[in-house]
């Protein structure tokens, strides 16, 4: 009899033992799940728009419109939605697809009057018996400025209701908002290559005349002198003219400038003194093409070049945690800092070239934080420094 009661006894006590446990683990999950159903629903709308978010980014194709397309169904709430342009359904997801050609009818009316437009079943004719489809909104993707090239259709299995209308055409302003950053990206993208284009124009007459006189100065004092030198010349039009690749690293922009160095110290003789400390572990930094070399020409050029007797051009890398600082110094002339006042336009008249030019491309890449900081006076010389982050997206060399 005493152990049965012992036995029950043990029973109990394991049975607490589970309960208690239970408790404790509702308890933290109550802890946890402190948010209300209301932050619970915003946090799934700004989810799900942000998955919506990252295709858009890219610009609006049949391959973008198909991964966003899903979700943002669930963002408006309907049975069927789908993403049309002028031409064709871009992409569909739910019910309703064989509606394609009355959607893109649509399409081009709600486009072209800017407006958004409501079907109703009288303009969906169909004949199939289980078409679940009573009416639709058209609602055009438009832009911050207004343009749109496509719209949002969401597909009702009744009448449309004015909170279906409202959800799309939000839903639609808010996409077309992505698709235009997507476009300004590309923009940007496009005005960076056109400035790397126009910087190595610039380099042309500054530098290649200068070049090739001094080479000549060489053919017959010294054939051999004169050789190397061209075959340094060679390489570096050749590095500032390549034609593939935005990025380059930090190493490539230091060999190129090497070369370039070489060919103004055959102009110069000893006048042109020059030191470099780099940093080994920057070497590998992905930075704008040609965003270097710029500056270094800058300080031979309008620092040096004006200035008797010998000046010295300093070239430091540093490593600085997350990023790279870079500076490029001379002892020269330096110039008035009136001529970069924001909003004055960059001169031709050898006051500081290509200075602008590498300064939006820095910014364009990496951000407006990350602009040349330039120090100078007259007589003072001329410092220009600039911050490199190591790791970037989409910069690769």
């Amino acid at each position: 009899m005493a152990s049965q009661v012992g036995s029950v006894l043990a029973v109990i006590a394991v049975l607490a033992g589970v309960a208690a446990a239970v408790v404790a683990v509702l308890r933290l999950r109550a802890r946890r799940g402190i948010a209300t159903a209301m932050q619970r629903a915003t946090y799934d709308v700004l989810h799900t728009a942000a998955l919506a978010a990252e295709p858009l980014r890219s610009g609006l194709t049949q391959a973008s419109a198909g991964k966003a397309v899903r979700h943002l169904r669930a963002l408006v709430g309907a049975v069927g939605l789908t993403i049309v342009d002028e031409d064709t359904c871009l992409a569909f997801d739910g019910r309703g697809s064989h509606h394609g050609d009355q959607f893109t009818a649509a399409c081009q009316r709600a486009l072209s009057t800017h407006r958004t437009v409501v079907l109703t079943p009288a303009d969906l004719p169909c004949d199939r018996v289980d078409c679940a489809v009573r009416g639709a909104v058209v609602a055009p993707m438009s832009g911050p400025d207004g343009r749109a090239a496509a719209a949002l259709v969401a597909v009702a299995d009744d009448q449309p209701a004015p909170g279906l209308v409202q959800a799309t055409a939000e839903a639609a302003r808010w996409a077309g908002s992505q698709i235009a950053l997507a476009e300004l990206d590309s923009s940007r993208e496009r005005l960076a290559r056109a400035e790397v284009r126009a910087l190595r124009a610039q380099i042309s007459p500054h530098f290649i005349y200068n070049a090739l006189t001094a080479i000549a100065s060489f053919v017959r004092t010294d054939p051999e002198r004169a050789r190397e030198l061209i075959l340094e010349f060679a390489e570096f039009t050749r590095y500032s003219f390549r034609a593939h690749g935005d990025f380059t690293t930090l190493a490539e922009e230091l060999r190129s400038i090497d070369r370039y160095l070489t060919i103004e110290r055959a102009r110069f003789g000893d006048r042109l003194q020059v030191r470099l400390q780099i940093a080994p572990e920057v070497l590998p930094v992905g930075l704008p093409f040609l965003c270097l070399q710029p500056l270094v020409e800058n300080a031979v050029r309008h620092g040096l070049s004006r200035k008797p007797g010998v000046g010295m051009v300093s070239i430091e890398a540093r490593d600085a945690g997350a990023e790279c600082h870079i500076t490029v110094e001379d002892d020269g002339v330096g110039m008035d800092p009136a001529v970069f006042a924001p909003g004055l336009p960059e001169t031709d008249d050898g006051q500081h070239v290509g200075l602008t030019n590498v300064d939006e491309r820095l910014r364009s890449v990496f951000g407006d934080h990350f602009g040349l900081v330039v120090e100078t006076a007259p007589g003072a010389g001329t410092k220009v420094s600039m911050r490199v982050p190591k790791f970037h997206p989409g910069v690769r060399a």
